[in-house]
């Protein structure tokens, strides 16, 4: 939802007892292995009765080929959706990218979901979605909503949840407790809460990663320093197996005027090996623009937080963190707000390709870019 960003953390082989300590260790240069291979931009318009937009996460169904792409409208311009696509990316390059059906998210009443301005405790804020590779199914991940002011307070916790691939209501996992939503100080902030998810142990855990800290476990990254935010893996069933602390970057650069808005987090986890994720932490700054980098991580060796209500004060390890890429290098048209991450077909060298996506929020002054690299 909001812009963010990246910096390399050395920090996996050492106790953090103090937050800001553990996150002001300098960046390493990304390992040579990504190279672009294209960019498209998603025009603007319509779609089926749609307006295309807010594209924040993506994944390529195994069955077909084809992807699947979610809208983080919170039914605003439509009913909370998603997009199915053809996307030809090969060793030559990005070609098209053709949206080829929508479907709504539908509640188990089989209705929509309303709009917030109804505040009936139902609605969604899609974030990003994963093709079930047993089922087929759709996993998708919603961030809730936590206003707390004087006069009106809205607690809608965030969720992942499953449908049937015409957008139908399958069932939602639990949720960690830690990761409700809260009037007090605790839980997940407005727009900080389940932004990415993924599949991991062939499908047989179900992983997700919180955009920004939680209220009780330490401040927001600023440019003075970073924070800890977390990353959940259950099993299918939804039982917790474990909670990792994710050391996120700085901010990478001071606001233009002082004081204006800026900020970092997490928009999307992949797997990439036996407990190792990619991970995409994208930064915004007023006056200045985004910053988006890519680590893999790896967490043997990481403290198991899941028992810990707070972080803040904790002694923990957090997960090893490499810098993959940052988007600064490709000689992009631009640096949008990368949200999506998905792997693509392997080449005939041996790479695998990796697929990316921006969520315009719906902004004139934004696009829906669908960037393609090559990994090694």
């Amino acid at each position: 939802m909001h812009a963010m960003q990246i910096r390399r953390v050395l920090a996996a082989s050492i106790a953090v007892s103090a937050l800001a300590a553990c996150l002001t260790t300098a960046p390493a240069a990304a390992e040579p292995g990504a190279r672009l291979l294209g960019e498209r931009i998603v025009p603007k318009g319509t779609f089926e009765g749609t307006t295309v937009g807010g594209l924040s996460g993506i994944d390529r169904d195994p069955r077909t080929g084809g992807y699947v792409l979610i809208s983080d409208d919170r039914s605003d311009q439509q009913p909370a959706r998603f997009y199915t696509a053809t996307i030809d990316v090969n060793a030559r390059g990005l070609g098209e990218v053709r949206l080829t059906g929508t479907h709504p998210f539908l509640r188990p009443d089989g209705t929509t979901y309303p709009p917030l301005a109804t505040t009936d405790g139902t609605t969604v804020d899609p974030e990003d979605i994963r093709v079930d590779p047993w089922t087929g199914d759709y996993v998708w991940s919603q961030e809730g909503e936590r206003i707390v002011e004087p006069a009106r307070q809205v607690l809608i916790d965030p969720s992942v949840q499953v449908a049937e691939r015409d957008g139908a209501f399958r069932r939602v996992l639990p949720l960690p407790e830690v990761e409700r939503m809260s009037a007090d100080d605790q839980g997940p902030r407005r727009n900080q809460a389940l932004e990415a998810l993924t599949f991991a142990g062939g499908g047989t855990l179900v992983v997700s990663a919180l955009e920004g800290a939680l209220l009780q476990d330490g401040p927001e990254a600023t440019p003075a320093g970073g924070t800890l935010s977390r990353i959940s893996v259950q099993t299918r069933s939804g039982r917790l197996v474990a909670q990792y602390a994710y050391p996120q970057e700085p901010v990478f650069a001071q606001p233009n005027p002082p004081g204006a808005f800026s900020n970092n987090g997490v928009t999307a986890i992949l797997e990439s090996g036996p407990g190792r994720y990619l991970v995409v932490e994208r930064s915004f700054v007023t006056g200045v623009g985004n910053k988006v980098r890519i680590h893999e991580i790896g967490t043997r060796g990481a403290t198991n937080v899941a028992d810990l209500d707070s972080l803040a004060g904790e002694k923990v390890r957090p997960v090893r963190k490499k810098l993959v890429a940052d988007l600064s290098d490709f000689g992009l048209s631009t640096v949008d707000n990368i949200e999506g991450m998905t792997w693509g077909p392997r080449l005939r060298s041996g790479e695998r390709t990796l697929l990316l996506v921006s969520d315009d929020n719906f902004s004139s002054s934004q696009v829906s870019q669908v960037v393609a690299l090559a990994i090694r």
